[in-house]
């Protein structure tokens, strides 16, 4: 089950489409990123152009490599005063960025200088089990503690508060009495790899 409700999307047809150069951002392993990845290179509008992560043992900077995609590692120092991040997004012509299991706030100058061009995706059907240090297990855990009976995912705008940006998709999967944090956790990444590339590719689409 999936809701494209709040899917403004304001294509004009017949619309010009220029090449789009995305920047990932990811903390950890990277199958988000990778699926992403793979699933852009046929477009020929929209492509993967820097991979960056705040981790140099992030095993998505070896996934990058191997796909042939840029990737950087930045200081602590860097992200939070965000100008050396946003000098390297420009020099690769960055449009479009795209958070996959990415751990840190984003710092206000890349805000300001991509406004409504910045998306996440929650694994959990927001605004329930959100907010700081909600992320992984973390939040299949809650959600099979709390009785929930479905799960699934929140694709949405980036702002100054966790995961209180505007909504952009969900997609949604039932959570059974037996079912484990691991059990809900496959579910949802299974709407991950379906949902948000599609999602990426329609937003940078109009």
């Amino acid at each position: 089950m999936h809701s494209f409700a709040h899917f403004s999307l304001f294509c004009a047809e017949n619309r010009l489409i220029m090449k789009k150069n995305i920047a990932i951002f990811a903390s950890g392993s990277g199958t988000n990123a990778e699926n992403i990845i793979r699933y852009l290179q046929e477009n020929d509008f929209i492509r993967v152009a820097l991979v960056l992560s705040n981790r140099s043992d992030a095993y998505v900077l070896e996934r990058a490599n191997r796909l042939k995609v840029p990737s950087k590692v930045f200081l602590k120092d860097d992200w939070i005063s965000g100008e050396q991040i946003l000098a390297l997004l420009r020099e690769y012509n960055i449009d479009f960025i795209v958070l996959a299991g990415f751990l840190v706030r984003v710092p206000d100058v890349l805000l300001h200088a991509y406004p409504d061009k910045i998306i996440n995706i929650h694994p959990a059907l927001l605004p329930k089990f959100g907010g700081k240090g909600m992320y992984g297990d973390r939040v299949h855990e809650a959600v099979v503690t709390a009785g929930e009976k479905e799960s699934g995912i929140t694709i949405h705008y980036i702002n100054e508060h966790y995961d209180e940006g505007n909504t952009i998709f969900q997609a949604k999967c039932p959570v059974l009495p037996e079912d484990s944090p691991a059990d809900v956790a496959k579910k949802v990444h299974s709407l991950e790899y379906e949902y948000y590339p599609q999602v990426i590719e329609k937003l940078l689409s109009c």
